[in-house]
């Protein structure tokens, strides 16, 4: 008796429909992904402008715009500008506060703890665009809202202090998923533990050090790849500041949309683009790197190894 075949995959569906069934995923990942980076690298080699003789018949320049961005002090400046905004808003003020929410609120019950998260959820939720122009309002030189309570009439702050100002803004806007992301980890640390640690005589930081953070390390990493990631390539302050008062505020989306779009150089904003997706690759798979290391040495430490 001939023993039956096993099937070709897993789901039995067999090559030609699993084909079948992929295919329109894999056909929007080529067009919408694959297809727009391929030809932004493209245009990144090239002097195409949106306008005049290059608009019609660009050349191929090489690695010119490449080196051309990299020695430009704006780039320079922009870059670094970036960086503060990322460590300031996202690595410092979202990830911190939002961690700090977590903790004071994993505790509370009742209508604090609903109005709360409420609030902060409803910052997240908000289209961004709605978000900054209700900052604009806020911060607003003649008629905001903050100068009236703080009673400094024509205080400029988007013009006196743009960076500190897109930092706040972005630290209001995205604390929500830190919260939420460190609220679902800090479920998985059993009470006893904290319990035993504080009738040791522990104190609440020597609690976070010892007990909880070594617990939630990978939810931690985790949340600091996404929301660096999303504020790396935030192009939201614009509404703001539109990258003034003189580039003070002109983070790298900001920059590339300044170059690619309202000076119509296409080919610079292009490579400035793909130089961008490198440094985002090159902070990600510094980020995977750790998560790995990290699940290493608590595989090697549970076996009862030394961790290499």
């Amino acid at each position: 008796m001939a023993r039956p075949t096993s099937p070709a995959d897993a789901a039995g569906l067999g090559k030609g429909r699993a084909v079948a069934f992929v295919l329109p995923a894999v056909t929007l990942i080529a067009v919408f992904l694959i297809f727009p980076a391929l030809w932004t690298i493209y245009l990144g080699l090239t002097d195409y402008r949106l306008t005049g003789l290059a608009a019609a018949n660009p050349r191929i320049v090489g690695a010119d715009n490449y080196a051309g961005a990299l020695t430009d002090p704006r780039f320079q400046y922009s870059l670094w500008l970036t960086i503060a905004y990322v460590g300031g808003s996202a690595i410092i003020g979202q990830a911190g506060l939002g961690f700090a929410l977590a903790w004071i609120l994993r505790t509370r019950a009742g209508p604090v703890r609903r109005a709360v998260e409420g609030v902060v959820l409803l910052s997240w939720i908000l289209p961004g665009t709605v978000v900054g122009f209700l900052w604009y309002a806020l911060l607003d030189r003649d008629d905001g809202t903050l100068n009236a309570l703080l009673n400094t009439p024509g205080f400029a702050w988007l013009l006196d202090h743009p960076l500190l100002s897109i930092i706040v803004f972005n630290v209001w806007r995205g604390t929500a998923f830190s919260m939420m992301l460190y609220g679902a980890a800090l479920e998985n640390v059993p009470p006893s533990h904290l319990e035993t640690a504080r009738l040791a005589g522990a104190s609440v930081p020597r609690q976070l050090r010892d007990v909880v953070l070594p617990r939630i390390r990978r939810h931690i990493l985790t949340n600091l790849l996404l929301i660096s990631m999303w504020t790396f390539n935030d192009f939201t302050p614009f509404v703001l500041t539109g990258g003034g008062p003189e580039g003070r505020s002109e983070i790298l989306p900001v920059y590339v949309y300044r170059v690619a779009l309202r000076d119509g150089q296409l080919g610079v904003g292009a490579a400035i683009s793909f130089l961008i997706l490198l440094i985002n690759l090159i902070v990600a798979l510094a980020y995977l790197r750790l998560l790995r290391g990290r699940s290493r040495y608590r595989d090697t430490a549970a076996a009862g190894g030394t961790p290499a």
